[in-house]
């Protein structure tokens, strides 16, 4: 089980921001950020994932999510970046890999353009956050929630859930979360300038993909890792949006893999 600590981070232009944050295992250090499903999308695959490798993984829950407070003027990826750009300085952690699922890849990479000496490498999952031409994030604001079911996993009955049977306090958590990704991602989940900038990157990137994800196809994917110089892309078969959930395995395997042979950084 994870130990829950809650934070309080100091931001230019914003002030003080509470983050919760949930830390599992020990040894190097491993900042896990979650996309629009929340915390509970990663957790279960923290734990896994620390145990397997004796490792500390770190999982911030971001601000808006989970029931959590978000500072008025805390309204964007970039913030967010920011925001825990600042944890790892006030935890004065080092050689820290980052690893983000969806719009937690989106802030994976806004994190590594920080070009902060703290992060060693970055494997983003699924990722959202650049434009590609032909190859638009879907409208996730425009989809029902069992249409995000049928385009986010490759075999989407063990997690569909109806959100009407939710109890209330889950239901406002839900609602809760999808205002917070309406506010730091806007309705397109993408930076037109943020391709471009992924350019300048000097670290070791590796680019998970699920190759039935219908949020953001095959081909984006190909994308996100051809904007950065050191970046490696890798299929997973039979997975969709949600890779650390519907196969757990496959995701460890690819990054600890990837540690022992061309990404040296991430592992000691």
């Amino acid at each position: 089980m994870g130990i829950t600590t809650q934070y309080t981070v100091s931001l230019d232009e914003v002030g003080p921001v509470e983050v919760s944050l949930a830390s599992y295992g020990s040894g190097q250090p491993f900042l896990l950020l979650h996309g629009g499903a929340g915390p509970q999308s990663v957790t279960g695959f923290a734990e896994k994932f620390a145990a397997a490798h004796d490792v500390r993984v770190l999982v911030p829950t971001h601000p808006g999510f989970a029931g959590t407070v978000r500072p008025g003027s805390l309204t964007s990826v970039p913030g967010l970046a920011a925001l825990y750009g600042a944890l790892l300085d006030q935890l004065g952690l080092t050689d820290v890999t980052v690893i983000g699922n969806s719009i937690g890849g989106w802030i994976t990479a806004e994190i590594a353009l920080l070009k902060s000496p703290r992060v060693s490498g970055i494997v983003l999952v699924d990722a959202v956050g650049i434009e590609v031409p032909g190859h638009p994030v879907a409208d996730f604001f425009a989809l029902t929630m069992d249409q995000v079911f049928e385009l986010s996993f490759h075999d989407p009955e063990p997690f569909r859930v109806d959100p009407a049977t939710l109890p209330p306090a889950a239901q406002a958590i839900a609602a809760g979360n999808r205002t917070a990704i309406a506010v730091y991602a806007g309705s397109a989940m993408a930076d037109p300038t943020l391709v471009g900038r992924l350019g300048s990157l000097e670290l070791p990137a590796l680019v998970l993909w699920g190759e039935s994800d219908g949020i953001v196809d095959v081909d984006y994917g190909r994308a996100y890792a051809a904007a950065i110089p050191m970046a490696r892309f890798q299929l997973l078969p039979e997975t969709g949006h949600s890779p650390q959930l519907e196969t757990p395995d496959q995701v460890d395997h690819a990054i600890w893999d990837s540690a022992d042979t061309d990404f040296s950084a991430f592992a000691r």
